[in-house]
């Protein structure tokens, strides 16, 4: 009896330790099911990135190349983050002497995705939308304080992020196909990635008035203000960039002769805004926006078109984004590119916090996902907006917006740079 009791010991042993041993192994099996996951997924997005950002080498000049032309090179998280590595191995590689970046299909790049941060918003993935921000903001400040000289070929739309990954760096080449503006105030939020600092150092207020409308310019104009350094017609530029990267150089004089070969000399368009500087000085260098909108009302009944076109592009923008972006750039004039990015940061968060105004998220529904353009701005008028509410939008970030943007500063800029924008 004994020895049955010790088979059945035995043998409920054996099962427990079966039934163990099983659930040990269905365990491992579904942690390796979804590491799998995982890990594909993981793997199904660097390939993304991947694709979306190209890298070329010619002896010591690498080339970054953004390959997203169905949404003409609009910038992702991935994008961005793929971007800042590159960046920052290209600048500690000493074989590495020049950097050019470029966009394939009709557009440099049209900007930040920001479509996919207000669905990001919208999902309840607030932190996950300002971090695109935060990495962002790294990104254009590594290139506006970049060791090595850096050359962006702008052959199509280069508008909003865009601009933080060019207009900061050592060359800017246009084009008769580049269509530079910052339209941001159109969709409830304000012209980031630095522009405060170079809109701010435009001749006159030009960068009020491209901050606050969001006019376009084309080649030419860009030239002109110095948003540009260079104009090669775009049948050019395969052989610009054969001839740089043979170079072999550092010397930002040497590049800069090079891409003068290739140059050509332009004119501004009839219809160019630059025409409109008397205008645009008289306007907007009024000391709030309200003064702006009403010295451009009292323009309209002149019969001179410029003033009803601009007056209509600042009706159709948000009256808080108006606000911000005209102290913004104000205070930009005197301030450094790190002061203005950090600015950016506490701007951006708020917007996307929504917590007093939700302007940012109605803009992105009303243009870039329903497009019905019909955005109704809380408050709805200029005369609405606070100071208290302004200023809220430039008050630090903390708790759940996470901790203020920390740039490199001391390491990266140890002196006060001087400006590289020209005065016409």
């Amino acid at each position: 009896m004994r020895g049955i009791q010790v088979l059945r010991s035995l043998s409920l042993q054996r099962f427990r330790v079966g039934v163990a041993a099983s659930a040990v192994d269905a365990a491992t099996h579904s942690v390796n099911r979804i590491t799998a996951r995982a890990s594909s997924s993981n793997s199904m997005a660097s390939s993304k990135v991947a694709e979306e950002i190209l890298t070329e080498e010619r002896f010591s000049t690498k080339i970054a190349i953004l390959n997203r032309p169905s949404k003409l090179n609009a910038l992702t998280f991935g994008m961005v983050t793929r971007l800042n590595e590159l960046y920052s191995g290209w600048e500690k590689d000493p074989y590495v002497r020049l950097v050019i970046i470029k966009g394939n299909g009709r557009g440099f790049c049209a900007g930040g995705d920001v479509a996919d941060v207000y669905r990001l918003g919208k999902a309840g993935k607030r932190g996950e939308a300002i971090e695109f921000f935060r990495q962002e903001y790294h990104l254009n400040y590594m290139i506006g304080t970049y060791k090595k000289p850096h050359v962006a070929l702008l052959n199509g739309v280069v508008m909003g992020g865009g601009t933080g990954i060019s207009v900061h760096g050592t060359f800017r080449v246009a084009t008769e196909n580049s269509l530079f503006a910052m339209p941001e105030t159109a969709i409830g939020l304000h012209p980031d990635v630095g522009a405060s600092y170079y809109l701010s150092r435009l001749p006159g207020h030009l960068g009020e008035y491209l901050g606050l409308t969001g006019t376009r310019l084309d080649g030419a104009d860009m030239v002109a203000c110095s948003l540009a350094t260079h104009f090669v017609p775009s049948h050019r530029l395969g052989m610009l960039e054969e001839r740089l990267g043979s170079l072999n150089t550092d010397d930002p004089v040497v590049i800069s002769s090079a891409i003068d070969e290739y140059c050509d000399i332009v004119h501004l368009n009839e219809k160019s805004p630059l025409h409109r500087r008397q205008e645009i000085d008289s306007c907007f260098g009024r000391s709030s926006a309200e003064e702006i909108v009403r010295k451009i009302e009292a323009g309209v009944e002149s019969g001179n078109p410029w003033y009803r076109e601009t007056l209509d592009k600042l009706k159709k923008a948000s009256p808080l984004s108006l606000k911000v972006t005209l102290r913004s750039v104000r205070e930009g004039r005197r301030q450094q590119l790190f002061q203005c990015l950090q600015r950016d940061y506490r701007l951006s968060a708020h917007a996307v916090e929504s917590k007093y105004s939700s302007d940012f998220a109605e803009g992105c529904r009303a243009v870039l996902v329903d497009k019905d353009n019909a955005p109704k701005w809380n408050p709805p008028t200029l005369e609405q907006v606070t100071n208290e509410l302004v200023d809220y939008h430039f008050s630090p970030v903390g708790g759940d917006l996470g901790e203020e943007l920390d740039l490199p500063v001391k390491v990266r800029e140890p002196k006060v740079k001087q400006s590289s924008y020209a005065r016409l």
